[in-house]
């Protein structure tokens, strides 16, 4: 609230002090702009189609905790302490590994943050871009945010200049795309169709780099899972030992009752 009020007494106190010159000051609607801009639209979709994938792991992550967790409060009884301590020291290995996969995601540099600044920033570069070149060629001394936190009480819909940024916008990518059609027009003149032997170089160190590092993926994935088997296999095998000694002193103390 502050920071408005200071803002209000800076444009007053400007006006104030050059009384003689008319202040030019008009305004845009960031938010209409922005619903205006097709690829800004896209961009936001795609934003939103990634943390819903996202969350979607994060979560399926948190099921097999929770599942690891039944299964070790169900079984304590028929376990060693050694293995109540190994599994649980996987569920905290497994809960830490969350906490890392949803920082990765959403935290301060994470993946949203940068996905935002990918396809968000340049969008908004353009908004601004086109704001100061209109306002330098229309000489407003200032121009206002209507969908910003600023208060504004009245606005007079004249001196709206939204509907010119999203022009100004258009024209500008038209341009771009013609720059880059024809940019790329020269480049498939002069560059090679093959790629030279430097470049087929690169790209298979990369592939073998992926490949594995897949691998090492895969080949740690792999020795969790024989290791959870085993360890189930383990006790069922004790679970299995125990109904045989449980029937055996059952049958055991039936035939001393008959006799």
């Amino acid at each position: 609230m502050i920071k408005k009020v200071l803002f209000f007494a800076f444009i007053i106190l400007s006006v104030a002090s050059n009384a003689q010159k008319a202040q030019r000051i008009g305004y845009i609607d960031m938010e209409y702009i922005l619903e205006n801009i097709p690829e800004y639209k896209e961009a936001q979709e795609k934003i939103n189609n990634k943390a819903v994938i996202w969350q979607q792991n994060i979560e399926k992550q948190q099921k097999e905790i929770e599942k690891l967790k039944a299964e070790l409060n169900n079984e304590k009884a028929l376990l060693t302490d050694e293995l109540i301590v190994e599994k649980e020291e996987d569920i905290q290995i497994l809960e830490f590994d969350l906490k890392k996969l949803q920082a990765t995601y959403f935290g301060v540099n994470g993946n949203l943050f940068f996905l935002r600044q990918q396809l968000v920033k340049p969008i908004q570069d353009l908004v601004f871009n086109a704001v100061q070149d209109i306002a330098t060629k229309r000489r407003y001394d200032f121009v206002l945010d209507k969908s910003s936190s600023l208060i504004m009480l009245y606005t007079n819909k004249k001196f709206d200049i939204s509907d010119l940024v999203i022009k100004s916008i258009t024209r500008s990518k038209k341009t771009i795309a013609a720059k880059e059609k024809q940019k790329k027009r020269n480049k498939d003149k002069t560059e090679p169709k093959v790629l030279n032997e430097e470049s087929q170089k690169k790209i298979s160190v990369r592939d073998s780099k992926k490949a594995a590092l897949k691998k090492k993926i895969e080949d740690k994935r792999a020795a969790q899972l024989k290791k959870r088997e085993e360890l189930k296999a383990a006790i069922e095998a004790k679970r299995q030992k125990r109904i045989k000694e449980i029937e055996a002193a059952k049958k055991a103390k039936e035939k001393k009752n008959n006799n």
